[in-house]
């Protein structure tokens, strides 16, 4: 295993045998660049923690973890503030993995570790496209003077696949410039899940996709555990839907960013995201 991995308790399921695995789980503890508040790089280790009051069975797909073969294999260990070598380790690991063909799911952590992974997997499948949940645009060029920030991540990963390969569902905020620039590189549905996603997993057809999930798509009434809360999300059992409504898709990789324990006494956002890991394990491991 890379030499950047360091493992603490495992999700839910999860085998001991890398060789053997179809998947593998990957914490990105890092919020280093986060704008209101801090706390998602323990977002990770909690919501395997809570994955144990879930069941291996789920009732929406009949299947059961058991049926899969998948590793955790711990966290990325990050040098604390260094932005820059953080990212290099979070792309070196997560091309150990896609070169493998084994399908990661990675935890953050920020929104910004999703870029290293996202080009990572670029470099494996060129004609790639990114779905986008969350409730921010994420494309400023920059913000507050740094151009590598969680604001800044779906720019990034837009510039990085060309015009139109980036699909962003549920967005509610953003700055004026962000929203013109979606409508000229992005595929951009602002304040909708359903039944944009439905149209777009049909436009998309084979193409190999990664998913990114940032929990703040979700309302803040079910998800109150993130960074920066936007009122006016979908609910909790929308996104469920969404994550079995990309099952026929050709999904190479995934993320969940942004769950921030420090900020939910209930855990209901660590609950939720252990959830859809469970859903998007058995829907995308074929």
């Amino acid at each position: 295993m890379n030499q950047y991995l360091s493992r603490m308790t495992g999700f839910l399921g999860a085998t001991e045998q890398y060789e053997d695995a179809q998947a593998v789980i990957i914490g990105l503890p890092m919020d280093f660049t986060v704008s209101l508040r801090p706390g998602a790089r323990t977002g990770p280790q909690q919501i395997r923690n809570l994955s144990y009051g879930l069941e291996e069975y789920s009732v929406y797909q009949d299947k059961s973890l058991h049926e899969l073969a998948f590793y955790d294999a711990g966290d990325v260990a990050l040098p604390f503030g260094n932005v820059f070598e953080s990212l290099k380790r979070i792309e070196n690991v997560a091309a150990e993995i896609f070169a493998q063909r084994k399908f990661p799911l990675f935890i953050g952590g920020e929104h910004l570790v999703s870029y290293p992974v996202v080009k990572a997997c670029y470099h494996q499948y060129p004609d790639l496209v990114v779905l986008h949940f969350d409730a921010h645009a994420d494309l400023r060029r920059e913000f507050e003077g740094e151009e590598e920030s969680h604001a800044t991540v779906m720019y990034k990963v837009a510039e990085l696949l060309g015009p139109k390969r980036l699909y962003q569902f549920g967005i509610r905020s953003g700055i004026k410039e962000e929203f013109e620039y979606a409508r000229e590189n992005t595929h951009l549905f602002v304040d909708e899940l359903f039944p944009a996603l439905s149209k777009a997993v049909a436009e998309i057809g084979a193409s190999p996709v990664y998913i990114s999930l940032d929990i703040d798509v979700v309302d803040p009434a079910f998800a109150p555990g993130t960074g920066t809360p936007e009122p006016g999300g979908c609910t909790a059992r929308e996104i469920i839907a969404a994550v079995q409504a990309m099952k026929q898709l050709r999904v190479v990789g995934m993320d969940l960013v942004e769950v921030s324990p420090v900020n939910d006494k209930s855990e209901r956002t660590a609950i939720l995201g252990a959830k859809i890991i469970r859903e998007a394990l058995l829907a995308f491991i074929k």
